[in-house]
């Protein structure tokens, strides 16, 4: 297993993955190229997405301890240039998190599970909102994947502790995420018995991570896995 981040290393890390993203983005020829990993978006739609993501973010941070989200509209128009604007809403959500205590409520979505509402959980999610939508970025522009092993280990962390919210709907089965790294995740699907399906995957953490945020597929047949990547989480 993996020791969660510092509150000061997230921030670095939320700064930097969004950076890459708005790199990757001025290094596409055009903005209107298509998000291969979301083909719905655009890359500028990729990059305003990441700066209301940001400004929603930085409001909830600073509203504190709330039962419902904040009022925000994502379908806000964008003036101007969209790399700065998004640019500008990084920052205002680091700095909502450098004013706030790590340890401060406030409202989350994922309030049905054992995660804290917190401060500190929602610059930890950042993190991989900004990691994986910066891949995103680089598969648009045509450019090498870059995603640090250490962020991609607290992600697959992250995303195990969130939870399941919907029963699984196949044979009970234990799965194995094994990072190439060392850590490893278990997972219990359904009430497995001594005769379940137990199957370990191992991959490098990027891998892995992006294979959950159905992103990349591991190599081979793997329908176990295909199920659980099928499987709706996280909604």
């Amino acid at each position: 297993m993996t020791t969660t981040p510092p509150f000061a290393e997230l921030l670095t890390r939320i700064a930097d993955r969004s950076a890459a993203l708005r790199a990757a983005a001025a290094a596409a020829p055009e903005l209107t190229a298509t998000v291969p990993s979301c083909p719905a978006w655009s890359l500028r739609d990729l990059v305003v997405h990441l700066g209301h993501v940001h400004r929603f973010w930085a409001q909830t941070v600073a509203a504190g301890p709330a039962e419902k989200p904040i009022s925000y509209d994502e379908g806000a128009a964008v003036e101007g240039d969209a790399l700065a604007w998004s640019a500008a809403g990084t920052e205002e959500l680091l700095a909502a998190l450098r004013a706030a205590d790590p340890e401060q409520g406030c409202w989350t979505w994922w309030g049905y599970s054992e995660v804290p509402q917190t401060v500190y959980s929602v610059a930890r999610h950042q993190v991989q909102e900004a990691a994986v939508h910066a891949v995103d970025a680089q598969l648009a522009a045509g450019l090498p994947v870059e995603l640090p092993s250490a962020v991609a280990l607290d992600g697959i962390a992250e995303f195990m502790s969130l939870e399941f919210t919907d029963p699984w709907p196949h044979a009970p089965a234990r799965i194995t995420l094994a990072a190439a790294e060392g850590p490893s995740w278990q997972l219990e699907l359904g009430e497995p018995g001594p005769d379940a399906a137990q199957v370990t995957f191992t991959a490098p953490a990027a891998d892995l991570l992006l294979t959950l945020h159905r992103r990349r597929p591991l190599d081979g047949d793997q329908p176990l896995l295909a199920e659980l990547i099928a499987w709706p989480v996280l909604d």
